[in-house]
């Protein structure tokens, strides 16, 4: 290999943008071994395979002390020796990403925590997880080493959590014998449809051995669904219900019977009608059965009655369960059923009986019905079908009104008797659109030659239209008591 002995060149600048920008500041732990030239390696350094016979030559002139300052001997492979040694620095000093700081476990709502198992390689997290979803939305960092609640965005991918399944309770019941209370008639009997009651629906689940079984119509279950409305239960205090009319003759007694009797009939507490007319009242005379005593003398008693064995005795119930509290019937009998008799009438009523239907009497400036409308829940008005009547009716309403009682009127339940028959020229239709201008409820009961006669009033002897009308009063009644 041939040696020439040339000058050294001086150095080119060098102008590349990398050479411009200042070399990053490195740490011990990032920067790896440090690359020497073979000119900064010794020859116990060097390794046999960088090691030549032309190095020899020239470790051999350094030895005897020629000068090295003029004159530099450069041979091929120190050229490439220098040239690989300087990009193996350059490959070395390139910065390396520090290592991510482990994150710490998240907990974000019920049963969500991430931890080692939702991260990749090197600390990162795993993609696609809610750690990864929740670090690209910014936390703010408030005072007090807390942090502020994440946006909804955040709350939402760390709450993205799989919902439980659905587990049947014979599952989450605890292990071991059941009790007794778990055989229950919903869980061991199988439900089959009922018959229905009558007409040609019934014959043909007759006639097919129950194998065709059509149910019952519209009609009968919308009774059934107003029976069921009756038969709801009150809470413990007593409800007063007191039936008013302006004008006698209009079948007052007669729609507090009706209501009376469906209520005892429908319901499973005490319900009691009272005649609490000023005169002589003929409430006793509609309903069946006949007690011993009236009213006037259960204020007597009042101190010595305290059982519903003695109250029965003031009362009268015969083939209904609805009691009957009569008024006094001797023409002898000066003094009239006032205010304070009403009070302490149905005081004692109140211990034992649900409902207190009252019988009011004709007018409402006599003494007894400030009492009776201090004390009622709701109010039934009676109109009869004929102009005069129904006048009178709406002129009750503004009675209430003017004295204060707005709020009676907005519960009233205006009851249109047909008692007269529909064969008059006054239009019915009008006289139920102008009560529904002013109240909310309106029932309109068909003439019936039962109640026609004036006498003891029995169900079963109703026409069906009639009753239909009779549990209609009665489940609008019980509607408001729900909300008194």
């Amino acid at each position: 290999m041939t040696q020439t002995n040339t000058p050294k060149p001086a150095p080119r600048p060098d102008r590349s943008p990398r050479a411009a920008a200042p070399a990053p500041e490195q740490s011990p732990e990032q920067v790896g071994p440090v690359q020497q030239s073979p000119e900064q390696v010794g020859p116990e350094q060097q390794s046999p395979a960088q090691h030549s016979p032309d190095q020899d030559a020239v470790n051999a002139g350094e030895a005897t002390g020629a000068p090295s300052g003029e004159i530099s001997v450069v041979t091929v492979s120190d050229a490439q020796d220098r040239t690989s040694a300087g990009s193996l620095s350059a490959v070395n000093s390139i910065p390396r990403p520090a290592a991510a700081p482990a994150l710490p476990a998240v907990t974000s709502g019920p049963g969500l925590v991430t931890g080692p198992a939702e991260t990749g390689a090197e600390g990162f997290p795993a993609v696609g997880s809610p750690v990864q979803a929740a670090a690209q939305i910014p936390i703010e960092q408030v005072p007090g080493d807390t942090l502020a609640p994440p946006e909804p965005a955040a709350e939402q991918a760390l709450t993205a959590a799989p919902a439980p399944e659905h587990v049947s309770e014979r599952r989450e019941r605890a292990e071991g014998p059941e009790p007794a209370a778990a055989l229950t008639a919903d869980r061991l009997l199988n439900k089959t449809p009922a018959a229905p009651v009558e007409g040609w629906r019934r014959w043909l689940f007759q006639a097919t051995f129950g194998y065709v079984n059509l149910g019952d119509p519209d009609g009968i279950r919308i009774q059934r669904a107003m029976e069921h409305r009756i038969a709801m239960r009150l809470g413990e205090r007593t409800r007063y219900v007191p039936v008013l009319s302006r004008k006698g003759g209009v079948g007052k007694t007669t729609v507090t019977t009706l209501l009376g009797m469906v209520l005892a009939d429908l319901r499973e507490d005490r319900v009691i009608a009272m005649d609490a007319n000023p005169d002589r009242g003929t409430l006793s005379d509609r309903s069946p059965g006949r007690a011993d005593f009236t009213a006037r003398q259960l204020v007597k008693d009042r101190f010595t009655v305290n059982s519903f064995a003695q109250l029965s005795n003031y009362t009268a119930r015969d083939g209904s369960r609805l009691d009957v509290l009569a008024s006094d019937t001797d023409p002898m009998v000066a003094h009239a059923f006032d205010d304070a008799d009403y009070r302490a009438v149905t005081d004692i009523l109140g211990r034992y009986y649900s409902i207190v239907l009252t019988d009011s009497g004709t007018g409402m400036v006599h003494s007894v019905m400030k009492g009776t409308l201090e004390k009622a829940d709701a109010v039934v008005l009676v109109s009869g079908g004929s102009v005069d009547e129904a006048r009178l009716a709406s002129e009750t309403l503004s009675w209430l009104e003017a004295h204060g009682r707005q709020d009676l009127v907005a519960k009233a339940t205006v009851v249109i008797n047909m008692a007269a028959g529909d064969r008059t020229l006054v239009n019915i239709d009008e006289i139920e659109q102008h009560f529904l201008s002013r109240v909310k409820n309106v029932v309109r009961i068909p003439h019936d030659r039962h109640l026609a006669e004036g006498s003891r009033i029995q169900l079963s002897q109703l026409r069906p239209a009639t009753r239909g009308a009779a549990v209609e009063l009665a489940a609008l009644v019980m509607d408001e008591l729900q909300q008194a």
